[in-house]
């Protein structure tokens, strides 16, 4: 493969992904899909249904990419989240940093893109936060202390810390079959548990589920298959290309807020390029502001006061920082993390809700001492 024919390729690959996360900012705009939403709807009103949206997402996103593996177009041990390394503890303290502050920030990083679409000031504050937050926690300051404390703990594997690995040695067989008896048994019956719920089968509910987790599965597509080059000509190695990992990506909304960020601030930088994640930033925004605009809804908001102002920039420091840690935000470990049955993410994933639990609880609180 030629330059020319690899630029090509790099284009289409962000254009693709361009085009799908419009539609999740669009599908997401339209059905209020929001992971944190979700958990305030529960601990609030015990009211499970924008959990059981977000259930079929992750079911559909599971089965789908082990569809993808198991018919060879996608390598599971190749993507974002396979690793021998089992970060338990930095998915938990990320994890817990990022859950309290999605609650404090009124969204995590995907809920953050569809709020400035539709006109949220607020948001656009804690977008640029959390992009600092985070790029200091990926290369900066706070890197240092990530690396020297919670990176430091884990536990070793022979082979990729992923459930499908385990379950596969232990039944007696390979990874790839127990991978997709693992998603089919987990995400079908995520889908069902979702479908238990009379009231659960309303168009925007469906629509959520089954469109964002169709989502992330084309994004798998794209990045592992579209973007996989055997042998790149200036390495003559493997490459995934248009990842700022190197390595094969879908959607999460916090690293690829950082190179957002980064991007625009050093634009002129001939280093500085697109890549799948800064695209997808984009493409969220644009999805949200183009469906709130055809529709009527796009509303300007601003802060309420100084102690709304802290509140956010707090959530937003906390999720810049969490989400690093993490690997990833309700999107990035919650859907493509989970999608991929890597242990990490089911821990990273428990910690946000625990997280978003204790902060939804620190407010009510904090409610009742006003009063």
């Amino acid at each position: 493969m030629d330059i020319s024919t690899l630029k090509t390729l790099t284009t289409q690959i962000l254009w693709a992904a361009f085009i799908l996360s419009v539609l999740f900012g669009a599908i997401a705009q339209r059905t209020h899909f929001c992971t944190m939403g979700a958990v305030s709807d529960i601990v609030n009103m015990n009211d499970w249904t924008r959990m059981r949206q977000w259930g079929v997402a992750v079911g559909v996103a599971m089965v789908g990419f082990y569809a993808l593996a198991s018919s060879g177009l996608i390598d599971p041990a190749k993507t974002l989240y396979a690793s021998n390394r089992f970060i338990w503890l930095s998915a938990l303290v990320g994890g817990l940093m990022f859950g309290f502050g999605m609650v404090l920030a009124s969204g995590c990083g995907s809920k953050t893109l569809v709020r400035i679409g539709g006109g949220n000031l607020k948001s656009v504050v804690v977008f640029v936060v959390m992009g600092v937050a985070a790029f200091a926690t990926l290369k900066g300051i706070t890197a240092v202390l990530r690396v020297a404390t919670v990176d430091r703990v884990a536990v070793e594997f022979a082979g990729n810390a992923a459930l499908p690995n385990w379950f596969g040695r232990f039944v007696g067989i390979s990874a790839a079959n127990a991978g997709l008896v693992l998603s089919l048994v987990l995400g079908l019956g995520l889908i069902a548990w979702a479908f238990k719920s009379r009231d659960f089968m309303q168009f925007d509910n469906l629509l959520a589920g089954f469109g964002l987790g169709a989502i992330i599965a084309g994004m798998w597509w794209v990045s592992g298959r579209l973007g996989y080059v055997a042998e790149h000509p200036d390495t003559l190695q493997e490459a995934f290309l248009a990842t700022n990992s190197g390595r094969m990506e879908a959607l999460s909304f916090v690293s690829p807020v950082a190179y957002t960020v980064d991007w625009v601030m050093f634009f002129s930088d001939k280093a500085k390029v697109l890549t799948l994640g800064i695209v997808s930033v984009f493409g969220v925004v644009a999805g949200s502001a183009a469906y709130a605009v055809a529709t009527r809804s796009f509303r300007w908001e601003g802060f309420r006061d100084a102690e709304d102002t802290a509140s956010h920039l707090a959530g937003a420091v906390l999720m810049g920082i969490g989400g690093v840690a993490a690997m990833g935000c309700t999107v990035g470990q919650g859907l493509s993390g989970l999608s991929t049955l890597s242990a990490t993410s089911f821990v990273a994933v428990g910690a946000i809700i625990m997280g978003a639990v204790a902060a939804l609880k620190y407010q009510v609180w904090r409610l009742e001492q006003s009063v």
